[in-house]
């Protein structure tokens, strides 16, 4: 696997791919391009963190960047750091659910959002020119650290108008918490216990990067924690992946929410306090369209990419966002997935609505999911053949082209975008059944057999 370059950062296995040369190239384009000022930088809990970190601080030192190094916290926490300093930018020093031997740059603007592509595309290229602006001794960089931040993102969280601890607390909540050793093994406890939940169960919350399952929070990954809350009994269960930026849901009886229900609780629970639109990505459950009208609002759909939702929902003036795989997009907090703040959203819904976390979750409406891919060598065609042929055979349902092909049937959709990294095709499918969703996508094979 070589070394993965994108308008978001680099990511790559530390030592083989990942060295401490291209992260020091790709941190001094990316301070060269900011042209020096301050530049917050954070980590999640890997091994290898560290190591990083200090690669990384001492290159934007160099190239006159002043340094705020915030250690080991969550990426929104980063973001909240950027707007806290009126920082220049912001790096997050995470592989995100990647596994240990992972590590990346993940780049974030001064608005405390990742870059876009354009502004992606020209740090890429001063990389490539060599061209980075380091400088003399007595115009370098100063390196400061910043051990309060974590506190202020909770305590911004805690004054957000419609979140009310002392309604939270009055509840006697119980919470189970699994971080995985990440991010959120130090946030996520106290988060729960500022917003007043009486017992916090926490499981591999020790951040050490030594990750105990796989870090992605998928169903197949998260059976101790369900365990664990059938055990003791608590009223919800919430797992981070490593730099807490995503939110998977356990409900009472120990069954997963799965991550779309994430997103769609925090819409459930914004649109309930404040009218306005929504946005998600095209890949995300249809359950966040139920919810918005449910509230007679819309939900509008992005290309796949926490960016590409954030530009829709600045579009559209969007009061909530986020992603189907458990990120949850607050514009009055920043603009990235934040799954502390998702938390919140979540234990103050329940509060209100006095109802069980397994209540509430069999009160939306169920869809269910099928992830296949295409592969392209074994049809002898390319991907733009492919998707070419897709939307023509389903004209008349006027297909999606803003990322790939998506095809909305009545009864669920069909939804392909070619991999920048296989050859391969994605085909995800979504039906109100497993046979229904797998139906959708067997539409797509079996024209692509004929």
């Amino acid at each position: 696997m070589a070394l993965m370059i994108s308008v978001s950062g680099i990511r790559g296995i530390f030592g083989t791919d990942l060295t401490p040369q291209n992260l020091s190239k790709f941190t001094a384009a990316y301070g060269t391009w900011l042209k020096g000022g301050t530049v917050v930088v954070g980590r999640d809990s890997r091994v290898t963190g560290q190591l990083c970190e200090d690669i990384v601080s001492a290159t934007l030192a160099s190239v006159g960047c002043d340094v705020v190094k915030v250690g080991i916290v969550p990426t929104p926490t980063v973001a909240m750091g950027v707007l806290k300093h009126k920082a220049a930018g912001g790096i997050i020093i995470s592989a995100s659910h990647n596994p240990a031997e992972w590590n990346a740059l993940k780049l974030l603007n001064e608005k405390s959002e990742f870059l876009d592509a354009d502004q992606g595309k020209k740090v890429i290229e001063i990389s490539e020119s060599g061209e980075f602006a380091y400088q003399p001794y007595d115009k370098i960089g100063t390196i400061s650290e910043d051990h309060d931040l974590l506190d202020d993102h909770i305590n911004e969280i805690l004054n957000l108008p419609y979140i009310n601890a002392d309604e939270i607390a009055a509840k006697n909540f119980s919470v189970a918490v699994d971080a995985v050793n990440g991010a959120g093994s130090k946030a996520v406890p106290r988060l729960l216990e500022k917003l007043g939940v009486k017992a916090v169960h926490k499981l591999h919350c020790t951040p050490n990067g030594i990750f105990p399952h796989n870090p992605e929070p998928l169903p197949a990954h998260l059976t101790e924690i369900c365990e664990l809350v059938k055990e003791k009994k608590v009223d919800l269960g919430v797992v981070t992946d490593p730099d807490a930026d995503r939110l998977a849901l356990v409900d009472d009886t120990g069954k997963l929410f799965g991550e779309e229900y994430t997103q769609a609780t925090a819409f459930d629970f914004i649109l309930s306090k404040k009218p306005g639109a929504c946005a998600t990505n095209l890949s995300s459950s249809r359950v966040s369209d139920d919810v918005a009208r449910e509230h007679g609002q819309k939900c509008y759909r992005s290309a796949v990419g926490e960016i590409n939702v954030v530009k829709v929902m600045q579009a559209q003036n969007a009061v909530i966002g986020g992603e189907g795989n458990g990120g949850v997009i607050c514009p009055d907090l920043h603009y990235g997935r934040d799954a502390l703040v998702g938390i919140a959203f979540v234990l103050q819904h329940l509060a209100e609505k006095g109802m069980s976390s397994s209540d509430y979750r069999a009160s939306l409406p169920d869809y269910f999911m099928s992830k296949n891919k295409i592969q392209l060598d074994e049809l002898g065609k390319d991907a733009d053949e492919v998707l070419e042929m897709v939307k023509e055979h389903f004209s008349s349902l006027e297909p999606n082209t803003v990322d790939g092909v998506k095809i909305d049937f009545a009864e669920g959709w069909v939804h392909l975008r070619k991999s920048n990294t296989e050859p391969i095709i994605r085909l995800y499918s979504e039906g109100r059944s497993p046979d229904a969703a797998e139906a959708f996508a067997n539409k797509i094979f079996d024209l692509l057999k004929q």
